[in-house]
């Protein structure tokens, strides 16, 4: 008998629980379930136009610590960063140096350039205007023949 009893309290205990959840979700006032930012592509043949006439463009590298080790070559001039640390990059050089209304390219060697949409997200969601992700990422600039440049050692 004592066992129905206990068992009785927990499942009223987990729908009650359920049910505060439920409710917390649905109380939030309306507009404040965050949705990431659409992000817009720029393919190879446009960066690497852009790259070739000198336009101020930061380009930032968020390929994974695995793809970047093993390359031994990244995109001319751009910067790597790992995604999960991207935020706090923003607040030191070089990144902090980057006006947020220039332009900011994002790269990975994702199949479906799901790092880079990432990273471009959390810059727009950092108050950056204009960012867009290479589409097909590193792949793409490899066969496009893109500027490239000796990745440093050590990192």
């Amino acid at each position: 008998m004592a066992f129905k009893h206990w068992s009785a309290c927990i499942l009223i205990l987990c729908l009650a629980l359920a049910g505060a959840g439920a409710y917390s979700t649905l109380a939030q006032p309306v507009g404040t379930a965050q949705t990431p930012p659409q992000v817009q592509f720029v393919t190879a043949e446009e960066l690497k136009a852009k790259l070739a006439r000198n336009e101020p463009v930061t380009v930032l590298d968020v390929r994974s610590s695995t793809d970047f080790g093993e390359s031994e070559n990244k995109i001319k001039g751009a910067i790597h960063v790992k995604v999960r640390k991207l935020q706090s990059r923003l607040a030191l050089p070089p990144l902090k140096n980057v006006p947020r209304d220039s332009e900011v390219v994002t790269y990975c060697a994702c199949p479906n350039d799901e790092a880079s949409i990432r990273a471009a997200q959390e810059l727009m969601s950092a108050g950056f205007k204009r960012v867009r992700a290479l589409k097909g990422g590193w792949v793409a600039w490899k066969k496009m023949n893109g500027q490239i440049e000796s990745r440093p050692r050590g990192l």
